[in-house]
């Protein structure tokens, strides 16, 4: 069941930033942090979905001022509860269609954050928010993940990507309407227990016609935060996209 915070509560707040562990490492972040400061000069960053403060908390320490928006407060008390959490504003909204004041140099929705809006409208809204947001020159990033439907072969629907003594997690999809859907099964004391959140994936074509929709252009894509070139084989990207300054 839903509460107010949507499907990131106070028991998964509580475990997220465990449960994510591999994403906090120093090398993780810090390939993140360089691009967005670089992108946000000396301008602001606004992060979509900023969670218990992954990025956002590095990034301040660089110096950008950092404000975020996000549907959890149980996710946000996690944020607020960390060396500098305090500090940060944070708007409590959807952010599709959240405003905040003021301009902001960069936008960015990280982590495949952009699946958690699970209609195409919803992801379309979500382009034309951020473009209201942004100065002009400023940029949105997005990081996502390319759907694997090579992985399914005919007939199948799901693909597991992670297989333990007591823990299984596994991606089911739907090719007709792109929902997708992570699930995660867990055995403690000999019970299993399951929890599953909604996503929607698009492919890169798809989100470049959003910005194209929301007045934006892409001015990078790459595999990766390190610049890796984006290609056929990526299993993920990170893309650019520009305000034009005129």
């Amino acid at each position: 069941m839903l509460d107010e915070d949507g499907y990131f509560g106070k028991e998964i707040a509580a475990g997220y930033d465990d449960s994510a562990a591999d994403m906090f490492r120093p090398e993780a972040v810090g390939p993140v942090v360089d691009v967005l400061a670089g992108l946000a000069g000396d301008g602001r960053a606004l992060e979509l979905g900023i969670g218990t403060g992954r990025i956002a908390l590095p990034l301040a320490r660089r110096g950008v001022p950092v404000h975020g928006i996000d549907l959890s407060r149980a996710m946000v008390d996690r944020l607020r509860a960390k060396e500098g959490g305090a500090d940060i504003g944070v708007t409590i909204g959807d952010f599709a269609t959240t405003r905040v004041e003021g301009e902001f140099s960069v936008a960015y929705l990280v982590f495949n954050t952009i699946m958690n809006l699970t209609s195409q409208d919803a992801q379309v809204e979500c382009f034309r928010n951020v473009a209201r947001h942004l100065g002009p020159g400023g940029c949105f990033v997005v990081e996502v993940m390319v759907p694997e439907l090579r992985k399914l072969p005919p007939g199948q629907n799901a693909v597991p990507f992670h297989i333990g003594e007591t823990k299984w997690a596994f991606d089911t999809y739907d090719l007709a309407t792109q929902a997708m859907s992570s699930h995660y099964v867990t055995v403690v004391d000999g019970r299993a227990e399951h929890w599953s959140i909604p996503f929607r994936y698009a492919w890169p074509a798809e989100l470049d016609l959003m910005a194209r929709l929301a007045g934006l252009r892409l001015r990078d894509r790459w595999e990766d935060w390190a610049r890796t070139p984006f290609t056929g084989d990526s299993p993920r990207h990170v893309s650019v996209w520009e305000k034009p300054a005129g």
